[in-house]
This record gives C-alpha cells, sequence and structure tokens, in this order.
C-alpha cells in the first residue's frame, strides 16, 4: 500500500462524511485538485499550512488505487507531491484520525511511518 495524506478540518471531514465524499478545502478548490503529503512531507505541510490549528483530521488513501486522476508534481522546495484532480470517496479512505496538538505543535505520533 502507497499511502498519501490529507490533512482537513473536522468541519471539513464531517461534511465530507455526510455527504460520501470530499470535494476539497478552500485552497483545493480554488487550486482545482486536492493536495496530499506523502508520509515525509507531512509533518512540513502540517506547520507550514496548519501551524498552532486545532480540531484537526489526518486522512490516508493508497495512492495506487486512485487512478490516473491522481498527478505527481513539483511543488514546495522542488520534491514531487500527491495532486488528485477529482473528489474522492469516503471508502476510498483507508483511515482518518484525529491529529492532536500538543505544545504547539501537531503529533503525529502512531500516524505516520
Amino acid at each position: 500500500m502507497n499511502l498519501i495524506y490529507k490533512i482537513a478540518t473536522t468541519e471539513q471531514w464531517s461534511a465530507a462524511q455526510a455527504a460520501g465524499l470530499f470535494a476539497g478545502a478552500p485552497v483545493d478548490l480554488a487550486d482545482g485538485f486536492i493536495h496530499f503529503s506523502t508520509a515525509s512531507q507531512t509533518r512540513e505541510t502540517a506547520a507550514k499550512h496548519f501551524a498552532g490549528a486545532e480540531g484537526l483530521i489526518l486522512a490516508a488513501l493508497d495512492a495506487d488505487t486512485l487512478g490516473a486522476d491522481l498527478k505527481w508534481e513539483v511543488s514546495r522546495g522542488g520534491d514531487l507531491f500527491p495532486h488528485l484532480y477529482r473528489q474522492f470517496k469516503m471508502d476510498e479512505v483507508v483511515w482518518a484520525r484525529q491529529l492532536p496538538l500538543r505544545d504547539g505543535a501537531h503529533d503525529f505520533s502512531g500516524l505516520l511511518p
């Protein structure tokens, strides 16, 4: 399994669960694709875009099952980031868990390899 990760607010995640699909956060909708990170990129993504934010969800999806709509594109620091050019169904989510904030930083203990 080739897991990629999405960080969302609890409100965004609750709306996605109710709808049965995740259409994207405001930044995703503005950019025209859903931003994901690899395991090695997720901590920096959280620090850069979600610093100090509480009430976050970390969701994992299997990149190998997302098909041709998943593109690996150059982004921050020249790294390739996974971008999904469609909504994803909640049944495509491998797991989703609370991303706790401890001492001002997100605690990924037990969440990332």
